[in-house]
């Protein structure tokens, strides 16, 4: 099910999955959500501290809730990730959210909230920049496209300082690990979200879906772990394709020696036997592509293009 198009002068609910805010980052969420002529609410709880945490987990569950009871909020927007997300999926109404769909947008840790609201609910979701980052002109561009000017197809731009920073950045070249071209729904988001639900009732169910992945400070050593936990699942063999984007700072550092980031990531992704492409512009990256979770896609592996096939909004 798809959430409505958003339009100038809706409201857009901040809420807090997972780690504890500071001002800034609310602040700066604040005033995203205005700059894109839209108007904020803050949750009851986002500035609750529980440990590590933005409150308890029924606090941040009761939160999602809240929103999404508010007739006037139309759209969900993740303030920040860091960890703690997976908590709330056990105790999310599932039933209620279905009836009355709502655009979740974030990614990093939210990643587990849009696997148990593709798995649980069948509702599309937009996997983009938190509500604090850096709102460039790319990104701002990027989320108007998907959810404010949907269109019957869209392909997906390139951002100019990846291509500038892939000259100095391994981590931003882009590059066909296994030629081909696949469709199907996109799915997925940070790499150790997805290989920590593994086993669990909110595993990604990649069967047949082009399956996005990303990650950030991570040595290649645990990426191959974790690519590999995927592998063992099945994920990786019976996805379409596999949609790499910016796995950011994560490259041994220098002396230490093992693997560098891309052959571990080619040798995965080549053993799986789809398509597969690294590099595309998502993760933890300035700018952003919005990807809806859900929506039927097409990958070209062999000139690294990736179509929306469908509008993300009703």
């Amino acid at each position: 099910m798809k959430p409505p198009r958003l339009r100038p002068g809706d409201v857009v609910g901040l809420f807090a999955s997972a780690s504890r805010m500071n001002e800034a980052w609310i602040a700066t969420a604040l005033a995203n959500v205005r700059t894109l002529g839209l108007q904020p609410r803050l949750a009851p709880h986002v500035r609750a501290v529980h440990g590590h945490y933005a409150g308890t987990a029924q606090q941040r569950a009761d939160d999602l809730h809240t929103l999404w009871a508010d007739p006037q909020v139309r759209a969900l927007w993740s303030i920040r990730g860091g960890a703690g997300t997976a908590q709330l999926l056990p105790l999310l109404d599932y039933a209620a959210l279905r009836r009355d769909p709502k655009a979740v947008l974030g990614f990093s840790d939210v990643t587990a909230l849009h696997l148990a609201l593709q798995s649980q609910a069948r509702l599309v979701s937009l996997h983009t920049l938190a509500a604090s980052s850096e709102l460039t002109p790319f990104s701002m561009q990027a989320l108007r496209a998907v959810l404010m000017q949907p269109q019957s197809t869209l392909s997906l731009p390139i951002s100019p300082e990846h291509q500038q920073r892939a000259a100095g950045d391994p981590a931003y070249r882009r590059r066909s690990v296994r030629a081909g071209v696949a469709e199907g729904p996109l799915l997925g988001g940070n790499l150790s979200v997805l290989s920590a639900l593994v086993g669990t009732p909110y595993a990604a169910q990649a069967d047949a879906a082009l399956l996005l992945l990303e990650d950030v400070s991570e040595l290649p050593y645990r990426i191959d772990r974790m690519l590999t936990q995927l592998e063992l699942s099945g994920a990786l063999r019976h996805a379409a394709a596999i949609v790499g984007g910016i796995f950011r700072d994560c490259e041994n550092p220098p002396g230490q020696g093992g693997m560098p980031l891309a052959h571990v990531i080619d040798e995965r992704l080549r053993s799986a036997g789809v398509p597969a492409v690294y590099g595309l512009g998502f993760g933890h990256v300035r700018d952003q592509l919005t990807l809806p979770l859900g929506i039927r896609a097409r990958l070209d592996a062999g000139t690294q293009a990736l179509t929306l096939l469908e509008p993300a909004v009703a």
